[in-house]
């Protein structure tokens, strides 16, 4: 059966996919009839009651009734559903919790019914249709992937309710379904250690020499596969050819045992492994993978620094955004590879945009998905099946055009990611753009970067803390942040006015190696889900770096 499921998944995606691209044509309608059906459905849950949504006819008098409310709004609700009462946000039974990550933010809880689990699959098909039509225009075809996520669940409410973070839900709700689309058995992905987790679901891929795509939520968790890869190829293809794992891995007893029963010694694959590494001098996924026909991975907003660093181990395998999605709702999809432009998913939610003339608007006007321009930039709102009205996540959005009548949005930054010496604004996709920029001007590739503020200067200077990968080198340093302090100028107007009078020349920082992975320790520390690990390319928090080494650090000279 296996060998017939993903044609027919495929054959059912596409039929999904036409659906959805039929329904863009009608974008006003569809969601004006996605709201009405909505407020018909949760007029009588607590909130629906308090608001008295089974009153409201149209969409200008919910925008009238409804104010736009933050998470804390909804909190106090959220608390009493874990605890097991009903009917306060949904009329449908929680049957999960997702936990966010907290990376950007304090931690949220956000309720998941089986309907809008539905209606997340959904989404999660018409992406997968418009991936399979891109690798057919390009001569290739769907097949397993590569996915290295926990499956593993934290735990339950007092209110007996599971949670976690949003994709052990997502994949817990249709385990048949991915475990027949993964190269490496479901029961990988509930190893607890992230390293033998990897180690593990590595090892299992590569026995299958046709895998076709690799996932992760962020590109950052891509270059951690691949490292990882490099890192361990030896031992990878010691337990590939003896068809056992690795002992020194921490691995619980019976699933160690549960997950070998399913090995067999495959030497041919072990001999074919060890001759590319010992031809190469290492292995990559492109190497070990011929037929490796996508990535696929957030895009947008602070993602494509870490896309600079992917041909070293990709080629120019093409990148895939999949959905643009949050615990709280999925806001568009992908309708392409390697475009950073999605199309807004007008049958998961209700959407509102808050143009930037009205972000500090007490009451906000705002405009409807057909209202919108390209080049220009709103904060996004959502209502939908999780039981949030006119929800304002705190993305920042660009419409870039439109897909038949529905808009092509790009994620940008989030709202309030930004730094300001004085009144400068700058934004995570102005720091994205220039340290790119400077990553193909010099020819180096870092591992990360991160632009704070000084401490003892007032206006505040620039710190450009960078971290080179091992073996690359920064020949001119001072050539580096005079290059950074113009490419700035240039990416934000308001930067180039203040650093004319008031703010400072910026200083370059170079890290010792180690010190982002030190940052990702501490966010795992504090009970960020490592499939979730993100941090900020920028922050206005003077102990962000704390505690970091520092080995060269270079003044700009007027």
């Amino acid at each position: 059966m296996k060998n017939f499921f993903l044609p027919l998944l495929m054959v059912v995606a596409q039929q999904i996919k036409a659906n959805f691209v039929r329904q863009t044509r009608h974008t006003a309608a569809v969601q004006e009839k996605f709201l009405l059906k909505l407020l018909r459905e949760y007029q009588n849950t607590e909130l629906g009651r308090k608001y008295q949504l089974g009153e409201i006819k149209t969409i200008e008098e919910f925008q009238a009734r409804i104010p736009i409310l933050p998470y804390s709004s909804y909190e106090p609700y959220i608390e009493r559903s874990a605890a097991g009462e009903t009917n306060l946000l949904t009329p449908d039974p929680i049957v999960y919790i997702t936990l966010t990550s907290g990376s950007t933010g304090k931690k949220k809880l956000i309720p998941a019914t089986r309907r809008s689990q539905n209606i997340l699959r959904n989404a999660n098909l018409v992406s997968m249709g418009f991936l399979n039509e891109a690798l057919r225009r390009r001569g290739q075809k769907f097949g397993k992937v590569l996915l290295t996520n926990s499956a593993q669940i934290w735990g339950k409410t007092s209110g007996g309710i599971d949670y976690g973070p949003a994709s052990v839900g997502v994949m817990r709700m249709d385990k048949h379904l991915y475990e027949q689309m993964f190269s490496n058995p479901f029961e990988t992905l509930l190893v607890g250690d992230s390293l033998a987790r990897h180690y593990i679901c590595l090892m299992f891929a590569l026995r299958d020499r046709n895998l076709r795509g690799m996932i992760a939520n962020f590109p950052m968790l891509i270059l951690r596969t691949c490292h990882y890869l490099e890192k361990y190829a030896q031992e990878l293809i010691k337990d590939i050819e003896k068809g056992t794992i690795a002992t020194w891995l921490e691995l619980d007893d019976g699933l160690r045992q549960q997950l070998e029963s399913q090995l067999s010694p495959n030497h041919s694959r072990a001999q074919e492994l060890r001759e590319i590494l010992n031809r190469e001098g290492r292995l990559t996924p492109k190497l070990a993978w011929q037929e490796l026909a996508f990535v696929g991975t957030a895009r947008g907003g602070t993602s494509d620094f870490y896309f600079e660093r992917f041909p070293s181990y990709f080629g120019d395998t093409p990148v895939f955004g999949a959905v643009f999605s949050s615990a709280e709702s999925t806001f568009s999809i992908y309708p392409d590879m390697d475009t950073d432009s999605s199309v807004l998913a007008i049958e998961t939610g209700f959407f509102e945009f808050i143009p930037q003339n009205q972000w500090h608007a007490e009451n906000p006007k705002t405009l409807l998905a057909t209202e919108v321009k390209p080049g220009e930039r709103y904060r996004i709102l959502v209502s939908n099946y999780g039981g949030f009205w006119r929800y304002d996540i705190g993305d920042v959005i660009e419409v870039v055009g439109f897909y038949e009548k529905a808009p092509l949005i790009v994620f940008r930054h989030r709202l309030g990611g930004l730094i300001s010496s004085t009144t400068e604004k700058t934004t995570e996709s102005h720091a994205t753009q220039v340290m790119q920029s400077l990553q193909q001007e010099f020819n180096i590739l870092l591992e990360d970067f991160c632009l704070t503020l000084s401490e003892n200067d007032f206006p505040a200077r620039y710190l450009v803390n960078i971290e080179l990968i091992p073996g690359q080198a920064l020949e001119n340093p001072q050539a580096f942040i005079a290059s950074f302090d113009d490419k700035l100028k240039e990416a934000n107007t308001h930067y180039q006015i203040s650093r004319k009078d008031t703010i400072p020349a910026p200083h370059l920082r170079i890290l010792a190696p180690g010190s982002f992975a030190i940052l990702r320790q501490r966010q795992l520390e504090r009970g960020v889900p490592d499939s979730q690990l993100k941090f900020p390319h920028i922050t206005e928090d003077r102990e962000f770096l704390a505690g970091l080494k520092v080995e060269r650090e270079i003044e700009l000279r007027s």
